[in-house]
């Protein structure tokens, strides 16, 4: 285990520099877009006032108040994360062929270890989680010192406040950050899964090569289907037939079959198949 937690340590700090930067782009993008989106309101409040001689009560039911919602559909709370996303799915891909890339082949050395090639597996995978979860707790974080950024910047008369569980309920936000273990697991337990089977399929086209990409398009394609595979029975040949937390409980299932079938053909590919 401890070379395990050694190789979780090394893939953290080769990425840790960009991750820093995504990091301080989301803290600084979202905190510029509260600020810049409540002088704007402000702004636009105090002129419509004072050209069509409107009270404060007159200009809201005219225009509504502001709340955190506007932050949110803004380019400025929604771009860093955007960015984010693309980021750690391309660097899902990366973390593997970067070890191939260059004249002195690291992926050599690496394979190379004392340890077992599962872990080096499973620590890439880990970190992927890690670098994940690190970043919704910075959302997480965020979140109380923006609300209270726009409490401070907008009069209450302005504004209609709203708590963080209303915050995460609106559009995409309660997928990123789930609101109850159950969604937690659902969640970010497909989405570790998702991971395994793209891991696998570059192992495949590592293994193979041009033959490997076919390999592993159809693997993938495979676990697609088995881990649907209950809702497809659902719908075709046993309609109707599971009740909904019979049919939770197989995708749970077949989701553990899929990671479990991801890990062992991946730690065979990486015993018996890869190439250099």
């Amino acid at each position: 285990m401890s070379r395990y937690f050694k190789l979780v340590n090394f893939e953290l700090n080769r990425f840790i520099k960009i991750y820093l930067v995504l990091a301080g782009v989301i803290i600084l993008s979202q905190i510029a877009g509260v600020i810049l989106q409540a002088n704007s309101y402000l702004r636009m409040a105090s002129e419509i006032i004072n050209v069509e001689m409107l009270s404060r009560s007159e200009f809201i039911n005219q225009y509504g108040t502001m709340s955190f919602y506007q932050i949110t559909q803004s380019i400025w709370f929604d771009g860093p994360i955007a960015l984010s996303i693309v980021s750690l799915l391309i660097y899902v891909f990366f973390i593997w062929y970067r070890d191939w890339l260059g004249k002195n082949t690291f992926v050599y050395r690496l394979l190379m270890l004392p340890t077992a090639r599962i872990n080096i597996y499973l620590s890439k995978a880990t970190v992927i989680f890690l670098m994940v979860l690190g970043l919704i707790a910075l959302q997480l974080v965020l979140l109380p010192i923006e609300i209270n950024l726009l409490k401070w910047m907008v009069p209450l008369d302005f504004r209609t406040d709203m708590s963080i569980y209303e915050i995460l309920m609106t559009n995409y936000m309660t997928i990123l950050i789930p609101l109850t273990i159950t969604e937690f697991i659902i969640n970010y337990g497909t989405g570790l899964m998702v991971v395994f089977i793209v891991f696998t399929a570059i192992l495949f086209e590592r293994s193979y090569r041009w033959k490997g990409i076919l390999f592993g398009l159809i693997y993938g394609a495979f676990a697609v289907v088995l881990f649907f595979m209950p809702m497809i029975l659902q719908s075709t040949i046993l309609y109707e037939f599971f009740y909904p937390l019979e049919l939770l409980a197989l995708h749970f299932v077949t989701g553990l079959i899929v990671m479990g079938l991801s890990v062992w053909v991946g730690n065979f590919l990486l015993n018996k198949k890869i190439r250099i």
